[in-house]
């Protein structure tokens, strides 16, 4: 078992920094959640973009954000001076980004953990951890906590309890007139087609397919994206008018309320997949069977998480997931059966 203190240092104040995507940051909140484990009386700031500000904010284990899409513009010494203010112990890069890494080191932050195999790490880090995701038969989420190996954690979490360390239980109620779009007496499932080119994607003839399927006495469907997506994915409303369609409609952080009172989401391997995951929901991932992108690195960890891979290899990150709908319908109606 680890330790209750950080060992080695006097580490009191720690930035985790990892400024890309929203399914990326949601995988990263374990590492604050062991943080608080090893040493429940620091501080933990989390250095992210801006628009994953309300994922953040929804973890317990989270103290402070520092909003990087505003410094990322700054010149170089109003960097430093950004992260010099911070007063950090210590900063971990997990996703690595070499403005930050140079900043972090020049403003004198005493650790400065990252990985190896980042030649500019070599010279702006002083804690270097031997690491290659891309290869790796390892989750994302176990990867991230390796970066944590000289604070005291264990150098391998399962994917099976690193769930307990999400601390996403920070979620504002939802607003009244969204609530009342979910019943009580069905299962409300939220559809969420679009990734934004992140992932491989399922068909929206699919969607249609395992939306007209699903018994309407039992379940409730909702479209949830972007307004954007909601160009793309409108025709699944338009051919089925029971189905809400609610994209462009709520901001990250109603959206993160949405997911936590309704029942369950399926998505391929995006944000809101994690999020559902994360809140401990019912979570069915989509995914492509090609490395790095498939299951064995993104599934969606969570207590009632799943996923369905592709049967047959692909190697065309562009093609549609081949992935039948009849196989996606029994995996669903499992959960919806559940319920009642």
């Amino acid at each position: 078992m680890p330790t209750k203190k950080l060992i080695s240092r006097n580490i009191e104040r720690i930035i985790i920094s990892r400024t890309d995507s929203i399914g990326d940051v949601i995988l990263t909140l374990p590492v604050a959640g062991v943080l608080k484990e090893l040493n429940s009386g620091c501080r933990i700031i989390f250095l992210g973009a801006r628009y994953t500000h309300e994922v953040a904010n929804a973890c317990v284990h989270i103290d402070e954000f520092a909003d990087w899409t505003t410094v990322k513009s700054l010149s170089r010494p109003d960097k430093v001076a950004f992260l010099k203010d911070i007063r950090a112990d210590a900063i971990i890069h997990v996703f690595p980004d070499k403005q930050i890494a140079s900043a972090a080191r020049n403003a004198d932050i005493p650790l400065r953990t990252g990985t190896f195999n980042r030649i500019y790490h070599w010279n702006t880090c002083n804690d270097l951890v031997f690491l290659s995701r891309k290869k790796s038969d390892l989750h994302e989420a176990q990867l991230n906590l390796k970066l944590l190996v000289k604070l005291g954690a264990k150098r391998l979490y399962s994917k099976e309890e690193i769930p307990a360390y999400y601390g996403f239980n920070r979620v504002p109620e939802l607003r009244d007139e969204l609530t009342a779009l979910l019943k009580p007496d069905k299962f409300n499932l939220i559809l969420h087609p679009c990734s934004k080119g992140s992932a491989k994607e399922w068909d929206i003839e699919n969607y249609i397919r395992l939306a007209s399927g699903l018994p309407q006495e039992k379940v409730r469907i909702f479209i949830t994206g972007t307004e954007q997506d909601g160009l793309k994915s409108k025709v699944l409303s338009e051919k089925l008018p029971y189905v809400h369609d609610l994209t462009g409609k709520m901001h990250l952080g109603e959206l993160i309320s949405f997911i936590n009172t309704a029942d369950g989401l399926l998505a391929a391997s995006t944000g809101p997949l994690h999020i559902a995951a994360a809140l401990g929901k019912y979570a069915m991932g989509l995914y492509p069977s090609m490395r790095p992108i498939n299951a064995i690195r993104w599934a969606p960890l969570g207590p009632r998480a799943n996923f369905i891979e592709e049967d047959l290899l692909s190697t065309d990150r562009n093609s549609s997931l081949a992935i039948p709908v009849e196989k996606v319908m029994y995996m669903v109606m499992k959960a919806v059966n559940g319920k009642f």
